[in-house]
């Protein structure tokens, strides 16, 4: 499979109108459009059943107290954990694109809602659902996309990996929550080929 996109190049950045945030010289960032890209796959096997996206930072700290933290700058060497941004399952066998801004346009407080969408597919939960959850004015369940936003004092350029999944079954069978190890739990077993889009983002002006 090939997997690709008219809004970012392979190991290139992807562009402010696919971030939750966008830098700024005055107050650090500021929020962006929050479009979903463009992505489209080819070379996909014959007898695929069904489709599921996946797009996670793998860059993000694995402890957060110095996280957007005036005077304080998070080292490249720091442990990085997962951090999911977007999970999109049941998509049709004969899907073979996902247009721009189709699946999230503008932030949304409080999360889009989910899990069910378009078409019959399915959003799961990203993780600015944990990432909001003490702040009032924006915590809620965040399905479906939501984009870049790395702490604006990290020393690391961060990796946005899309990748699709082409399955043997018309639908993940999840009991419970659709979250990201709900999803990658379902998908084992099922996988017939996978397609990786990498892209980069930062909000730290020094870099």
């Amino acid at each position: 499979m090939k997997l690709s996109s008219n809004a970012f190049s392979d190991n290139a950045a992807i562009p402010g109108e696919y971030a939750f945030a966008v830098p700024n010289a005055d107050s650090h960032y500021a929020l962006s459009s929050n479009r979903n890209p463009h992505l489209a796959w080819t070379d996909v096997p014959a007898n695929t059943q069904s489709f599921v996206v996946i797009c996670h930072d793998p860059d993000v700290p694995s402890v957060g107290d110095d996280v957007n933290q005036e005077g304080k700058t998070i080292a490249v060497s720091l442990p990085r954990v997962d951090f999911y941004h977007w999970l999109l399952i049941d998509i049709p066998a004969t899907q073979r694109e996902i247009t721009e801004g189709s699946h999230s346009s503008g932030i949304t407080p409080k999360g889009k809602n989910g899990p069910h969408t378009a078409n019959g597919q399915r959003h799961g939960i990203n993780d600015y659902t944990a990432w909001f959850a003490s702040d009032p004015q924006m915590a809620g369940e965040y399905y479906g996309y939501d984009g870049p936003c790395p702490p604006w004092n990290d020393e690391r350029l961060h990796h946005y990996i899309f990748t699709v999944y082409a399955l043997d079954v018309p639908s993940l069978l999840i009991e419970g929550p659709v979250t990201s190890q709900s999803v990658l739990d379902a998908l084992q077993g099922h996988v017939l080929a996978k397609a990786s889009l990498t892209g980069t983002y930062t909000l730290n002006m020094n870099l």
